[in-house]
């Protein structure tokens, strides 16, 4: 039912354009999402908002502002057990049912925002295309639809509509390469006011959970490389652990583009492993395959062709040989 309500809305938003007027200025598509990046960090403003997926409608309340220099933010789920995030300049704040509240040294919340917001946009128009699709309606006011397409295919691509007057997203589809939508933000209301800016500041004298302080993670020397990845994805981090439930010990390299990210993850295989699985759920992919007596696994927002590409890419190092000598073994 979602799926079918999400393709009829679409279609209707697209064949409903909003001509611009002759006398106002041409304004090119990345200076537009130029507009949307500075709007999205400086103004003062609350959005209410759905996020689609294909079996989940989940309603939140956003709002932010900057006040003296430091950026507020309150994320609130507005349908089941209480969640919520909380930005104060560096501090974000989680609060999820079932875990004790905790605080991290951030200056991004980790929630269902719509990734281009806040992204880098300089760097991204290296890989991407940015794509004027005319004007339309979206939650009752005139907006620029852009379109952010990969230049290589390889990837996702999103279809923003930004609000004429206050350059604030009103509704992000991300769309997998046959243009089908795989998740959207859909603003219901929102507000641009001072006064958004001036209750977020109240944040400041909220006795909030003290900061983690986490071990630095060293950057492990793996025996393994990675020989193709999408143009633009960039290494994050590398490290070496444990699984909390079965102690099986892995690597992993975590890659970014700015807008989408992935991790790749190497372990033994065993014999409960499976040879090769591919599993796909709304935006994120799952691949996996055995390489020789390792289990190779790309785990991304990335298209299933893409996953299987990177997997392939894997080689590992070669063991040192040993040689026997009359003193003993060396290599």
């Amino acid at each position: 039912m979602i799926k079918i309500l999400v393709g009829a809305v679409t279609l209707v938003s697209l064949l409903m354009p909003i001509q611009a007027s002759a006398e106002e200025p041409i304004v090119s598509a990345e200076a537009l999402l130029h507009q949307m990046d500075e709007a999205s960090r400086d103004l003062s403003y609350e959005l209410s908002y759905i996020l689609i997926k294909k079996n989940s409608i989940e309603p939140l309340r956003y709002r932010h502002a900057v006040e003296d220099g430091k950026t507020y933010a309150h994320l609130i789920y507005l349908s089941g057990p209480p969640r919520e995030v909380i930005q104060r300049g560096r501090e974000v704040s989680y609060f999820e049912p079932g875990l004790d509240p905790f605080t991290i040294d951030s200056n991004k919340m980790v929630a269902p925002l719509p990734p281009v917001m806040k992204t880098n946009i300089h760097e991204l128009s290296d890989f991407y295309d940015f794509i004027s699709m005319g004007r339309a309606r979206e939650a009752g006011v005139a907006c620029d639809v852009i379109r952010v397409a990969p230049k290589d295919g390889t990837r996702y691509s999103y279809l923003l509509w930004i609000d004429t007057r206050s350059h604030l997203v009103m509704r992000a589809d991300l769309l997998d390469r046959d243009g089908e939508p795989l998740e959207q933000y859909r603003a219901v209301s929102y507000v641009v006011n001072p006064k958004v800016g001036e209750v977020l500041k109240n944040l400041s004298t909220v006795d909030l959970p003290a900061v983690v302080q986490l071990p630095p993670q060293p950057q492990a020397d793996l025996g393994w490389s990675v020989n193709w990845l999408p143009q633009g994805f960039e290494s994050v981090s590398r490290n070496r652990h444990r699984l909390v439930l079965t102690e099986r010990p892995v690597e992993s390299k975590m890659y970014s583009d700015g807008l989408f990210s992935l991790s790749i993850y190497v372990s033994d295989a065993d014999n409960y492993t499976v040879r090769e699985q591919l599993v796909r759920q709304g935006r994120r992919t799952l691949h996996s395959n055995v390489v020789g007596d390792k289990e190779v696994t790309v785990v991304g927002d990335i298209p299933p062709a893409t996953a299987r590409r990177i997997a392939e890419s894997i080689t590992f190092a070669k063991a040192p040989v040993v040689i026997p000598t009359a003193e003993g073994t060396k290599p």
